[in-house]
């Protein structure tokens, strides 16, 4: 896949079918959220800030999408956000997570954060790939953290702090 070929844009309503569709492939893996199935458009829009969340398109097809969620809702934590990115299991491999991560990045900053942070199983190893390359830190790991049908998981804790916002 040609990088190239790949538009960034705002994630709209209208987008909810294949970004959904996306979601339940990261659902069917076992290794990408708690959720069991996708949440309604409603729900997951309120859990989202509406100015960064992006969608990765190629042609007429959605390839992947990224989006922040607020972090804990205190003031002193305004400027810290928690990072969704899933990219469909057809362009896997292809750059794509790299593109919606790196514009993620620059929209988080333009919006004022100076923290992201990435919640992600262990056995997602590519996912804590990728945000590695992007300048995330494994910070530790939360232990038991949740049980996902039955089984309590872990999650590896990985946050990147801005070279620009917050650097007072």
């Amino acid at each position: 896949m040609d990088k190239q070929q790949i538009l960034i844009e705002r994630m709209k309503k209208e987008d909810w079918q294949s970004v959904r569709e996306i979601y339940l492939e990261g659902i069917q893996t076992g290794n990408a959220t708690f959720d069991t199935v996708p949440p309604a458009w409603s729900e997951w829009d309120k859990g989202h800030l509406t100015n960064c969340r992006f969608i990765a398109r190629r042609g007429d097809r959605i390839v992947g999408w990224v989006a922040l969620s607020q972090s804990p809702r205190k003031d002193a934590y305004r400027g810290v956000a928690e990072v969704s990115i899933y990219v469909s299991k057809k362009a896997a491999g292809m750059g794509v997570g790299s593109i919606l991560l790196n514009k993620l990045i620059e929209a988080s900053e333009v919006h004022g954060f100076w923290t992201l942070e990435a919640l992600i199983f262990p056995e997602n190893v590519a996912s804590i790939k990728l945000h590695k390359r992007f300048d995330f830190e494994v910070i530790g790991s939360r232990k038991r953290i949740g049980k996902l049908n039955g089984t309590w998981r872990d999650v590896v804790l990985l946050e990147r702090r801005s070279k620009i916002v917050g650097v007072d």
